[in-house]
Parts: structure tokens; C-alpha cells; sequence
């Protein structure tokens, strides 16, 4: 960040002014988007915050809150990292196509792409293939670089062009092509051969005695795939390995890899996505084990929702995604940071 940035709070009149022109950019986008799920019959929900559980991935941190009942008992509760478990209640309850620009929380978060609360656009479409969503994906984007007035999107010297037509490209071809490793010979079914995917990664990243299989993939993507997607144009990384889709649904084709797909621009990741697991069993266990490595390796696990797993034994089949809604306006209007295009920046963590 500039000095100016550093000083000046982000209600400092000219540092406003700055961000002026990114932020009615934000309402054109925002505006353009409703109106096209609209069209497309989808109906828009506001789900809770407050939830018994964020939400229960290894990785991701959630705020903690205590709230008191009527009678003033005090009860923990968390600040969503998702609104998926709510909304998939109301594919439950009987709702068919829904969206939501939902406020989500993720601690331990901050940096150019990152804000501890930030806008997530959500969107399922119940007895609908995950291939479908992704097309919305592509739309979606289309519609906000559309609105923004814009023919391509450029970050940190790299540009996609959101109207072409995308790159299809499944995670284990990324794999091969750029880093050399044929990644679904360490999977089977759903499990990862961590001594198999440390041998064939050995050289091309640092290899902790502790890193399990999922760390290893985690690198090589981040450092070799990630940054060659998005490149000229969109890019749909698709069939994500089983081991790295804890809430989608294996393919029927090959259970190493699952409906799981993510959408990247100028080497950015815009949206995650998934054909929805709803086997409330399988959904248990893979929850408990993750809670578990969250354990081993934060000292702390979030309860399961229970009212989550028994809705998802009446849920149909769908498909659903979720989109950084911030990071779409920010390539969209030319922003270089992701505190340009939210209305209120948050406090200084450093404080």
C-alpha cells in the first residue's frame, strides 16, 4: 500500500474521491447482476449470519460469537464463512433456484484479494448439472465487465479477455502440463498417497515431514497452476481430485475426481463450484475428518450443524457456486486491490 494509504483513514475526503469511480462501478455491477438472475427466474434470499457452525473445512477460520438467550444463558456461536448450509435448507424446504449476496467472515485473512468480511455470490440450481453453473459463471462475468464498461480485465501485468470463449482445462491435464506430475496416480477413490505425490513433487516445492498429501497438492497448485490460469482469457479448472472436494459429489466416470470446479482470471480465482453432495453419511464423515486435521493443526474444531446433515437427506440433486463478488468488481473496474471496490474498508489489523 502507498503511504497515503497508510496514513489516511478510508473516510479521508480525497482517499474517498479515489475510489469514487471504482465503487458506482460496484452499484452498475450489482444492479446488472440481479437483474440478469432475475430474468433467469432465481428468487434472492438473505440467510443468518449467526450460525451453530461456520462451516467445517481444515482451513478456514471463522469469528467467534456469544449471544444470550431469553432467559440469558450464554451460547457460542460463529460469523459464517459461507452461506451455503442455509441455503441448502431451502433447496430442502422446496426452493429450486435461488442467489444471494451474502456477507461472509474469515479470520486470519487480509491482503490485496483478502478481507476478513467480504461479499460472497451464491447461487443453486436444484436438479440442475454443475456443468450448467458454470455456464452462469461465464455469464455472470461477462455481465459485470459489461456494466463496468469494460473489454478486458488486467491484474498485476496480466489481462483476460471475460467475453471469449473460456479454457476448459481439468486439474489433473494443469497438473501435467505444469508441473509435470501425473496427479491422479497418487489418488484412489477418495484418498491421496502422500508418499506417492511427495515423490513425484520432490524438486519442485519444499516438502514439510508433516505435510500431508492435500499440503503437497496445495503448493504445487499455488505455485506452478494458479499462476498460469486466467491467462488471455477465462480459465474453468474442473474434476478437482476427491481428496480436495470435501462437500461435492464424486463423477460417476471416475471416483478419484469429483463435480468440483473453480474460475480464474489474470491468474485470480473468481469462483468455486460444486455438483452437491447430499449423502448426509458421507457428508458426516468427511466433515469429522477434517474437524480432526483442523484439530491437529489449530488446536480447535467447529461443531458439526446437525439441522445441516438432516436437511441434506431431503435435499434434491443440485448444483451450486459461489463467487467472490468483491474480486469480480475489482478486475472488472480496473482496481488494483480489493479495498478500492468495498464501501467501508476494514479497521487496521496491525492495531
Amino acid at each position: 500500500m502507498s503511504s497515503v494509504d497508510q496514513l489516511s483513514p478510508w473516510w479521508d475526503h480525497g482517499r474517498h474521491a479515489d475510489r469514487r469511480a471504482f465503487l458506482a462501478m460496484r452499484g452498475a455491477i450489482t444492479a446488472a447482476i440481479r437483474g440478469w438472475f432475475a430474468s433467469r427466474g432465481f428468487t434472492e434470499v438473505e440467510t443468518g449470519i449467526l450460525q451453530v457452525s461456520p462451516g467445517n473445512e481444515t482451513h478456514l477460520h471463522a469469528p467467534r460469537a456469544e449471544v444470550s438467550n431469553a432467559i440469558g444463558d450464554r451460547l457460542h456461536r460463529y460469523l459464517r464463512t459461507s452461506p451455503e448450509f442455509a441455503c441448502k435448507k431451502l433447496l430442502a424446504a422446496g426452493e429450486t433456484r435461488i442467489v444471494e449476496f451474502a456477507r461472509v467472515f474469515r479470520d486470519r485473512e487480509r491482503g490485496d484479494l483478502h478481507l476478513p468480511e467480504f461479499t460472497m455470490l451464491e447461487w443453486y440450481r436444484a436438479d440442475e448439472a454443475y456443468e450448467t453453473v458454470m455456464a452462469d459463471c461465464i455469464v455472470v462475468i461477462a455481465q459485470a465487465a459489461k456494466a463496468a464498461g469494460t473489454s478486458v480485465f488486467s491484474f498485476r501485468g496480466r489481462t483476460a479477455d471475460p467475453f471469449a470463449e473460456p479454457e476448459l482445462l481439468t486439474v489433473a491435464a494443469a497438473f501435467e502440463r505444469y508441473a509435470g506430475i501425473d496427479l491422479l496416480a497418487t489418488v484412489s477413490g477418495d484418498y491421496g498417497d502422500r508418499a506417492a505425490l511427495a515423490a513425484a513433487a520432490d524438486g519442485r516445492v519444499r516438502i514439510a515431514a508433516d505435510d500431508t498429501w492435500s499440503d503437497i497438492f496445495s503448493k504445487v497448485l499455488v505455485e506452478y497452476v494458479e499462476p498460469q490460469l486466467g491467462q488471455g482469457r477465462l480459465t474453468v479448472l474442473f474434476e478437482y481430485p476427491a481428496p480436495e472436494s470435501a462437500l461435492a459429489r464424486a463423477k460417476a466416470a471416475d471416483r478419484r475426481v469429483a463435480e468440483r470446479f473453480e474460475i480464474y482470471a489474470c491468474g485470480v480465482e473468481l469462483a468455486n463450484g460444486f455438483g452437491e453432495l447430499t449423502d448426509a453419511s458421507e457428508q458426516r464423515r468427511r466433515f469429522e475428518q477434517a474437524m480432526d486435521e483442523k484439530e491437529r493443526r489449530y488446536g480447535e474444531r467447529y461443531p458439526l450443524d446437525e439441522d445441516f446433515l438432516a436437511a441434506l437427506g431431503m435435499m434434491p440433486a443440485a448444483s451450486g457456486v459461489a463467487l467472490g463478488f468483491d474480486r469480480l468488481v475489482m478486475l472488472a473496474s480496473g482496481a488494483q486491490r480489493i479495498d478500492q471496490v468495498v464501501w467501508t474498508p476494514p479497521m487496521d489489523f496491525t492495531q
